[in-house]
């Protein structure tokens, strides 16, 4: 019996949510991804402290004496060159995400992306293996929809909720990372049911309503599932477009022999009862208003990925 993994492989793109080479290499994942929570984790590693200072002495060069911007170049020069690496190992696309202290400012965030593509192409590496990500706020959403017309594709990450998966459809979004984990947290913490199944999860739950939506209605955009707790979680959404999964869980999955059925297709969507909406800016910010749970999720994950920024920012001054 092929293992768990191999299983998921057939129907699902895997993605490795790490910064971590050596996993990349162990599990053989087809895309990757990085935020700042993982550089940072990876920057306090030895097995990267030639990258970090890569990063800093290229900021040198470009800043002059000017600490505070040698600081800003580095943060950007750390997302590139750890990235760079990363598409060394997979064959796919790496995502690189936009400062979360910039997610309600659509101009600054589609500016932050140039930049992006800037130094990627300066490094012979083209825009068709970059996802730029961005927070699935509405100024979030439009940047990605401005960036798409020109070819820069998007990862819409901290999205919690189905109005914020409808409006990145309509704005032609390549990819959109709906957080399975945090969804359950926010239940088993805020309700009084402690315990769920796969099929009975309320992040599982979430992310097939909007694989449903998508497929019936014919939207290009695809879904990455992503932020899981336990594989579990992960068996319930055999056959979403793409999974990302922590080299922890890849490895219970790779000597997990679980025969798994397959539970999301095109098909399956097609039958079921979900009708179309629009989703504009009011439609947008009142649904959040109404989901307690996704109006605390987004900000939550806006704070955390803006204190891991914050704390990389302090990491590289100490080394300067």
């Amino acid at each position: 019996m092929p293992s768990a993994l191999d299983q998921i492989k057939t129907v699902t793109t895997v993605v490795a949510d790490t910064g971590d080479f050596n996993a990349i290499k162990r599990f053989h994942p087809t895309d990757a991804t990085t935020n700042p929570s993982l550089i940072l984790a990876a920057s306090k590693m030895d097995t990267y402290q030639p990258l970090v200072q890569q990063a800093i002495q290229w900021a040198k060069e470009k800043a002059g004496g000017d600490e505070g911007k040698v600081i800003s170049l580095a943060m950007d020069r750390l997302f590139v060159v750890f990235a760079k690496e990363i598409l060394q190992l997979i064959p796919g696309r790496v995502s690189v995400e936009v400062d979360a202290r910039l997610s309600f400012n659509k101009e600054a965030s589609i500016a932050k992306a140039h930049q992006f593509i800037g130094y990627f192409a300066d490094e012979g590496i083209s825009k068709d293996r970059i996802l730029i990500k961005l927070a699935s706020t509405w100024e979030g959403i439009q940047a990605a929809r401005e960036l798409e017309k020109e070819g820069i594709h998007c990862n819409m990450t901290l999205l919690f909720n189905f109005e914020q998966a409808i409006a990145c459809a309509e704005a032609g979004v390549t990819l959109i990372s709906p957080f399975v984990g945090r969804i359950l947290d926010w239940f088993v913490k805020n309700t009084e049911q402690k315990t769920y199944d796969r099929d009975t999860d309320p992040g599982v739950k979430s992310v097939r309503r909007i694989y449903n939506y998508y497929k019936k209605f014919g939207y290009g955009t695809q879904v990455m599932a992503a932020s899981f707790r336990n594989t579990d979680q992960i068996k319930g959404l055999v056959g979403c477009d793409l999974l990302t999964i922590s080299p922890s869980l890849l490895s219970q999955l790779l000597e997990d022999e679980e025969n798994l059925p397959i539970v999301l297709t095109k098909e399956k969507a097609q039958e079921t009862s979900e009708e179309k909406i629009h989703v504009n800016e009011s439609a947008f910010r009142w649904a959040l208003n109404e989901d307690a749970m996704g109006t605390d999720k987004l900000a939550d994950g806006i704070r955390a990925f803006a204190r891991d920024a914050r704390l990389l920012e302090e990491l590289i001054k100490k080394t300067l």
